[in-house]
């Protein structure tokens, strides 16, 4: 094993929104639902803090009450040693910012970041088809992790099929409620009982081949969201008042819930929602902004 580096590596693992997710009713061979795709990366972002060790060792903070073998983050690290034929040997500490149950992609987050800390580490270059192969087998969201910033994604939702110019710096806010949280498995398992139709794709594709903002916006969709809404009914009240917000363009529950997301028409008014959020309705909230890339090295 070539080791790259024997300092302390810090990884930004960003966040992500869905601007478009479409579910098909067909599976493939492993069970997953062929997925349409759009995710945007944002400035939301967990850190890490990877360095060598004698053992695989991942913490979290604030904790998570699971065993560290099922964290994400800890099976891409086994899954990357053994594709390149090594073990897994690193100490990999998680700042989490990124709500969970949200359907903003922060475990996938996380498992991407650390393939692109352990590569700098391990002196692997992050775009050998090993470790593409490594990210997809761990979440469907991963492959978009590694690679991001804007793009369109087929398959079970882990076939990058098109890449296009980010919208950085576009002002988006989040809103989650506190005691609400929905898992993709009960989503998905809730749209098989009564399947939404697929909201059309090809204006979103064109809208963002144009980047054209203003087409973006009226083309987000997510049949997903009423199968969640179902089981956390409060995302309906938070679509309904950030609809009702000055300042936003357009708003969708991202991914599979419960954090639903606004595209607004400046940062000023995704912080002045953010705020009344908190204040008004004790819901999580962030003020967020369109990022240019996925995983990243800031530190090494």
């Amino acid at each position: 094993m070539k080791t790259s580096t024997d300092v302390p590596i810090v990884v930004s693992a960003p966040s992500k929104i869905n601007l478009y997710l479409g579910i098909h009713t067909e599976k493939d061979e492993r069970g997953y639902h062929r997925v349409d795709s759009v995710m945007a990366a944002l400035d939301l972002a967990d850190t890490l803090h990877i360095e060598p060790a004698n053992e695989l060792v991942v913490l979290t903070e604030p904790a998570v009450d699971a065993p560290m073998e099922r964290n994400t983050a800890y099976r891409a690290a086994v899954e990357l040693a053994r594709a390149f034929g090594f073990e897994p040997r690193a100490h990999i500490s998680i700042e989490k910012r990124i709500p969970l149950q949200a359907g903003l992609g922060g475990p996938s987050a996380d498992a991407a970041a650390v393939l692109v800390g352990l590569c700098k580490l391990w002196g692997i270059d992050v775009h050998d088809e090993r470790v593409d192969k490594v990210a997809r087998s761990i979440g469907a969201d991963v492959p978009f992790f590694l690679h991001g910033p804007l793009a369109y994604l087929d398959g079970a939702g882990d076939c990058l099929r098109e890449r296009f110019e980010p919208f950085e710096g576009m002002p988006v806010v989040l809103v989650k409620p506190q005691d609400a949280g929905v898992s993709a498995g009960a989503a998905y398992a809730r749209f098989d009982e009564a399947p939404c139709p697929l909201p059309p794709l090809d204006s979103m594709i064109e809208a963002l081949r144009n980047h054209d903002d203003g087409a973006v916006c009226a083309s987000i969709a997510n049949n997903l969201a009423p199968a969640s809404c179902a089981l956390a009914p409060q995302i309906d009240d938070v679509l309904a008042w950030l609809r009702a917000q000055q300042g936003v363009r357009a708003a969708l529950m991202s991914g599979s819930g419960a954090c639903s997301f606004a595209l607004c028409d400046s940062l000023e008014s995704a912080r002045a929602i953010a705020a009344a959020a908190q204040n008004l309705h004790e819901w999580w909230s962030y003020a967020a902004t369109m990022e240019k890339s996925g995983a990243t090295v800031i530190e090494s």
